[in-house]
């Protein structure tokens, strides 16, 4: 069974790969998206591992309710960074079930370190492409568009 709560070694994790993201570290498949908060419209800035399937770039929100789920939800925009470069990115939330089976099923050959996540909030047992894809209904997908 899925859980509705984050690892509470999160936060800590977060704030490590945003402090290495500012120094131009590489860390990986990992970006910092930063959007405009929903409430606030102050900047919130969280990593992700942005993938690509059929051309087109996505990022996953292991659980639909996260904040900053919610966020690309009201704003539609933000901002992606990695190593320095940053550039805007229009976030849509995909609804067409093909494509998100699609994009999980790619998630644990593309972003493999991220596959531990998955499990530790009951979303997969492991790295098996046809269980993320089976999982695809109970996660949020955003395409980044330019």
């Amino acid at each position: 069974m899925a859980t509705t709560h984050l690892p509470s070694w999160l936060p800590t994790v977060n704030r490590v790969v945003k402090a290495l993201n500012r120094l131009r570290l590489p860390t990986g498949t990992i970006h910092v998206l930063t959007l405009p908060g929903r409430s606030s419209g102050e900047p919130r800035a969280t990593p992700v591992s942005p993938l690509t399937v059929d051309g087109r770039r996505y990022v996953i929100a292991a659980l639909p309710q996260a904040d900053w789920a919610r966020n690309a939800r009201a704003a539609g925009h933000g901002e992606l960074a990695a190593r320095g470069r940053k550039r805007a990115v229009m976030l849509v939330e995909t609804t067409d079930a093909h494509v998100r089976r699609a994009v999980m099923r790619a998630f644990p050959t593309e972003v493999p370190h991220g596959v531990q996540f998955f499990v530790r909030l009951g979303l997969v047992h492991g790295p098996d492409p046809d269980e993320f894809a089976a999982a695809a209904d109970r996660v949020a997908v955003f395409e980044l568009r330019g």
